[in-house]
């Protein structure tokens, strides 16, 4: 694999509220440089998604002088910004198409065994959220913030059946399968 970073594995916490495990993914570290009478002063921005892979994750994205830290504070922020996601099995329930700035995000259900086919910013996100089967686009820019925000806001548009049944006040019925007709009768010969 020349030319190609090895990629970290996701760091696993225990969350203190739930008492689920969370996984911690770095998803680009940015370097930035200001040019000062004595050289360079570097600063480091880490973009950083933690989930439960059971509907819950965050993003948060750090920034310090060093890319410890970096990783560090855009954890933290993650951890204290979770949202609930709605999930139908191990996918999502519906198609979604959102846009944050310039990037666009496009998800789709998909079905058991399909995996999650999407680039590795749209990827991290769905892992951590535990969406094992989508198909997914992303459209637009390759910001990795502004892509990672997209998904996110994807995730958090996503409405169940049932949730949206009782906003409007309406009775959930189960769909019963239709009874073949009987067989019609043969017609007389002359």
């Amino acid at each position: 694999m020349r030319g190609r970073r090895a990629r970290p594995e996701p760091e696993v916490t225990l969350d203190e509220q739930t008492g689920h495990e969370l996984t911690e993914k770095v998803v680009f570290i940015n370097r930035s440089a200001k040019v000062v009478k004595g050289g360079r002063r570097f600063n480091f921005s880490a973009l950083i998604v933690v989930g439960d892979k059971q509907g819950r994750v965050g993003v948060g994205l750090g920034k310090a002088g060093e890319v410890a830290d970096a990783i560090r504070k855009g954890g933290e922020l993650a951890r204290s910004q979770m949202v609930g996601v709605a999930l139908k099995d191990a996918t999502i329930p519906h198609e979604v198409l959102f846009r944050y700035c310039g990037a666009k995000v496009l998800l789709r259900p998909a079905s058991p065994g399909t995996g999650i086919i999407a680039g590795k910013t749209v990827r991290a996100v769905l892992e951590s959220a535990g969406v094992k089967d989508v198909l997914s686009k992303s459209l637009g820019s390759k910001n990795a913030a502004n892509v990672v925000k997209a998904t996110l806001g994807a995730l958090v548009s996503l409405r169940l059946r049932k949730d949206i049944y009782q906003g409007r006040g309406l009775e959930l019925e189960t769909i019963q399968p239709v009874a073949p007709p009987p067989p019609a009768p043969a017609p007389a010969a002359p």
